[in-house]
């Protein structure tokens, strides 16, 4: 085992602050990580505050990691010492079953094995990236593109992929319109996605605070969902809408502004339960789906098309002793788009 310096939770609800946790020796297909940078995602707060349930404490966040390989264990192939790689949401699963078979571990029935507030194979705690140093097999460690620099890198693991996977599915690209709900963490990387995919793009957010960010990161309209004529103009224009915020929408609403056949994709998780009328659904044969995260090889196919497309977060670069005020901040929605932790301050 090596002890490792970290910011973790100690209790549910309680201020992140420096302490060590232990990573285990590397094993025959580990890889060992020097973390370069942490990004902060939303979930980060829910799982610390347990906004999505029970959670296992003291818990280290943070499920965006950059870093460069320091060591490998003898059966590793696919990476060597000084390779730029990165780490998601996901450091195992049970590789078994009929979703990890075809390269959707996100889906794993047998359980996947999350990066952090999860229980190893081994039995022991999984730790995030708010650390120096984490050990991650070969088969969960994502190659970072060079064009890429690794602190724009760190929030593609998991915003990234997250708003990737929707588009690719619902299949964004020329000819097609989009609209993204909210302009935060998530949306900014949708925007980009979906304009960079060829697509016509909206945002549609609260208000119009952030509508020359918009535009700059590739949107071509910005509307406000606060001025109730948003929903009466945009009626039955989307072929796809990207929910990402965490707040509770108005489905019906938002129901109305696609087309026939059109399809709004949460990857937002409001902590509360939300309620609709199917007629919403039923008028025009819409679908309303969930997306979460990404696979292995699609987190890799976001990294290798965000580097094709010089595509990188926005970030804001923080210390680690930043974390909490951090987190208000996000809360808050004052960051311009990502937090990023510099883990050399830890």
């Amino acid at each position: 085992m090596t002890t490792v310096a970290a910011y973790a939770a100690p209790a549910a609800k309680a201020p992140l602050e420096r302490t060590t946790v232990e990573r285990r020796e590397v094993r025959e297909h580990d890889v060992l990580i020097d973390i370069k940078f942490a990004g902060i995602c939303h979930s980060d707060i829910h799982q610390v505050r347990e906004g999505w349930g029970d959670a296992l404490f003291p818990m280290v966040p943070g499920h965006e990691i950059a870093g460069i390989v320091s060591a490998v264990g003898p059966g590793v192939t696919r990476f060597a010492v000084g390779d730029r790689v990165g780490v998601g949401c996901m450091v195992d699963s049970c590789r078994e079953c009929d979703d990890c078979k075809a390269g959707r571990e996100q889906y794993c029935t047998g359980g996947n094995v999350m990066t952090y507030n999860g229980i190893g194979k081994d039995g022991e705690p999984t730790y995030g990236g708010y650390s120096e140093k984490v050990v991650v097999d070969e088969d969960f460690v994502l190659r970072i593109p060079e064009g890429i620099s690794l602190d724009e890198a760190a929030p593609l693991l998991c915003a990234g992929v997250t708003t990737y996977s929707p588009l690719r599915r619902w299949n964004a690209g020329p000819g097609k319109k989009v609209a993204v709900v909210g302009l935060g963490g998530l949306g900014h990387m949708a925007v980009k996605l979906a304009h960079a995919m060829g697509a016509e793009v909206t945002v549609l957010s609260q208000s119009l605070r952030k509508k020359d960010d918009g535009l700059k990161l590739g949107a071509d309209h910005y509307y406000a969902t606060s001025d109730p004529a948003t929903f009466e103009e945009l009626a039955g224009t989307f072929d796809l809408i990207v929910s990402t915020v965490s707040a509770p929408l108005d489905f019906g609403a938002y129901l109305g502004l696609l087309k026939t056949d059109g399809a709004l994709a949460n990857v937002g998780a409001p902590e509360d339960p939300v309620s609709f009328n199917l007629f919403a659904l039923l008028g025009g044969g819409k679908s309303l789906s969930g997306s979460m995260i990404g696979g292995i090889a699609e987190t890799q196919e976001t990294l290798d098309f965000c580097a094709e497309h010089g595509i990188g977060a926005e970030i804001e670069l923080i210390a680690a002793s930043e974390v909490n005020e951090a987190y208000e901040r996000v809360l808050a929605g004052d960051v311009r788009y990502r937090f990023v932790i510099d883990t050399a301050t830890i």
